[in-house]
């Protein structure tokens, strides 16, 4: 199947029976997920549930076993398809910042741009710019990521993502790394990114963060995804008894 056939309302992103297996290990079990366009969606669960995995799936960082993901009309999981270019349109922020130790703040942000879209030396500067304006960071340009603290890395990182004008934005557990005083700053650009209509798909545990952002919450234990609500439902009237013993612990 090449393309989405129905007449349902257009999915920014579809997941449907999505099953990654690590050898006998399966790491993400026959998961269903559809994330609308603008929808903000936070998954959550234990350490090794399947979180990051399914989200590395979304953009084919990793290769399913089974099943389907769709980005739009294009179909992430046909192998004859170019990757590139859905990547182009899938912005991906890591735990861990990954930035290029020896570019400035600018030059990282500048860099997919000039190289993928070709973009000039001119109009890129410009666009990295306004992106390092968006997240806060427009006096940090000519800054290498050694002398930013955790918290500005990681805004960088968010706006080189953006850099690509991306249709969907993955976050894989962005606050992490960082020390609690700088995990605001990260959650506050999130939450404009949210209010401005991004389609997101965030792995996190901050849960006040899906209180104030997230459409929907979704809980995935050993694999599989368990449970699905908005944030109200699930946090405070949890319908499975797993959801709510790991609620427990975090809340």
């Amino acid at each position: 199947m090449d393309n989405i056939t129905d007449n349902t309302q257009l999915m920014r992103i579809r997941i449907r029976n999505a099953t990654k297996a690590f050898g006998t290990l399966e790491a993400v079990k026959n998961a269903d997920l559809d994330v609308a366009p603008g929808e903000v969606v936070l998954i959550i669960g234990p350490s090794g549930s399947g979180k990051s995995t399914l989200l590395r799936c979304v953009n084919r960082l990793e290769t399913l076993t089974e099943g389907d993901i769709w980005i739009d009309e294009d179909l992430v999981t046909d192998q004859r398809g170019d990757i590139r270019k859905i990547r182009e349109e899938v912005g991906m922020v890591f735990q861990n910042f990954n930035l290029f130790p020896h570019l400035t703040a600018l030059e990282n942000v500048m860099l997919a741009p000039r190289t993928v879209k070709k973009m000039t030396k001119a109009a890129s500067h410009e666009n990295a710019l306004r992106l390092l304006a968006r997240v806060g960071l427009q006096d940090k340009s000519t800054t290498y990521p050694a002398k930013l603290s955790g918290g500005q890395q990681q805004r960088v990182a968010i706006a080189r993502a953006l850099a690509m004008n991306p249709k969907v934005m993955l976050f894989d557990e962005p606050t992490s790394a960082l020390d609690p005083e700088m995990i605001k700053e990260v959650l506050d650009v999130m939450l404009d990114l949210a209010r401005d209509g991004m389609t997101m798909l965030v792995v996190s545990h901050e849960m006040g963060f899906a209180r104030a952002a997230a459409d929907k919450v979704v809980f995935m234990d050993q694999g599989e995804i368990i449970e699905v609500g908005t944030p109200s439902a699930v946090f405070d009237s949890p319908k499975e008894n797993r959801t709510r013993r790991f609620l427990e612990h975090i809340l």
